[in-house]
């Protein structure tokens, strides 16, 4: 990695409070972008990172559960800047977008008419053509071959069959037991260590807490409050999840819907509006958290959600970083971890088939308005804006015309 000028600590802190809080307000387009965001502010324009440093940041965090893009960004910082840029990273990216979330939940309340439902209609519609996105995006690099799109497939067809969270636990716990067979052909490409300032004890701490934290949120979770029983339920989201961005959302839903805390049009509604702002797509939790228990959980459930849901993957990535050059060396490991993302993209797929689906199209008009908002994503590069704009106001231009 490129070292950085010998400046004070505070400097480089402010420096990266001021670069991240510029992409926290500019960065949309999901996960998937926040990556080539981050290449070209922080490998070709600033050079903090060199090629091989940023790829293997990157790679730790597309495997590790949580948000890959907020992990990235926390990492980098970390690397910049201590402990201090890092949380000075998190925050300034996810703050714009967690106060947007938040201020949509305090305006749903009013979306009651039916100007308010097309607007709620054409952000579900978006989700269908994001997520599908998301799968198409997610097919061509992490299955790029025969054996790793079969193993995509199967996990597709368990989930038809059972689509329970264990279901979906096990399916990824499968994929890493099968890559080392279905991935055989993948070998490990072993790099340099990060100049990190500090070493495996604090790395192993880090790990340790974050699993003693999601052993509370499964064994002690029904026995708090109704606030805590929702810090257990988004952490255990957050913990849980691999792949980041689009794959949360069927986690989010056996947690959060499935309960009767919130109505699925409402869940799908947020998760809409979450592709039209810059930042991460968990700050969705910002908004569940704030409309938990019809409207009661507040600006205190927003916060509470949205720390729960990011803590762990910040955990997790924290203590790994010590040991990445080990694992990263060991062939075993890396055909493990790719049988593991395969095995995400038929969870994807899946999640983009109920609930996404299933809740946003229901007729040709519906699956023509997301299709080409698809078609525009994906041929014409679209912003995700313009895929919003178009999909809101068809919505809206259809219920006017009494469509």
């Amino acid at each position: 990695m490129n070292s950085s000028p010998p400046r004070t600590q505070a400097v480089h802190t402010l420096e990266v409070a001021r670069v991240f809080l510029r992409l926290g307000l500019t960065s949309f387009g999901g996960p998937i972008a926040h990556v080539g965001y981050f290449h070209r502010e922080f490998v070709q324009k600033r050079r903090w990172l060199d090629e091989q440093h940023f790829g293997q940041l990157l790679a730790l965090c597309q495997v590790l559960p949580g948000p890959a893009s907020s992990q990235l960004g926390f990492s980098i910082g970390l690397l910049r800047a201590g402990w201090t840029g890092a949380m000075v990273a998190f925050l300034a990216f996810t703050l714009p977008s967690a106060l947007l979330m938040f201020a949509f939940a305090e305006a749903s309340d009013r979306l009651a008419g039916p100007w308010g439902q097309a607007t709620i209609h054409g952000l579900k519609l978006v989700a269908v053509a994001v997520v599908a996105q998301g799968v198409w995006g997610m097919a061509r690099s992490l299955c790029p071959d025969r054996p790793r799109a079969l193993l995509a497939a199967a996990a597709l067809a368990l989930l038809a069959l059972n689509s329970g969270v264990w279901m979906q636990l096990s399916i990824v716990a499968g994929g890493a037991a099968l890559g080392p067979w279905v991935c055989r052909h993948i070998e490990a490409r072993p790099g340099e260590t990060f100049a990190l300032r500090y070493g495996r004890r604090t790395g192993t701490f880090f790990l340790m807490t974050y699993a003693t934290l999601l052993a509370i949120a499964f064994v002690a979770t029904p026995f708090l409050t109704s606030l805590g029983q929702a810090a257990g339920a988004f952490y255990r989201t957050g913990a849980l999840v691999f792949g980041g961005g689009h794959v949360v959302l069927p986690l989010l839903q056996q947690a959060i819907v499935d309960p009767g805390w919130i109505a699925p049009d409402r869940f799908l509604a947020g998760y809409g509006a979450a592709q039209a702002i810059p930042g991460p797509m968990f700050t969705l939790s910002a908004y569940l958290g704030r409309a938990l228990h019809g409207g009661q959980g507040g600006a205190l459930g927003a916060i509470v959600s949205l720390l729960s849901i990011f803590l762990p993957g910040l955990l997790m990535v924290s203590g790994a970083l010590p040991f990445w050059r080990t694992l990263a060396s060991k062939t075993q490991a890396v055909r493990m971890l790719a049988g593991v993302n395969a095995a995400v993209v038929g969870l994807l797929g899946f999640a983009l088939y109920d609930p996404v689906w299933v809740s946003a199209i229901h007729g040709n008009r519906d699956l023509a308005i997301a299709v080409v908002a698809f078609v525009g994503l994906i041929a014409g590069r679209w912003p995700s804006l313009l895929a919003v704009g178009w999909c809101v106001a068809t919505s809206m231009l259809c219920t006017w015309l009494g469509m």
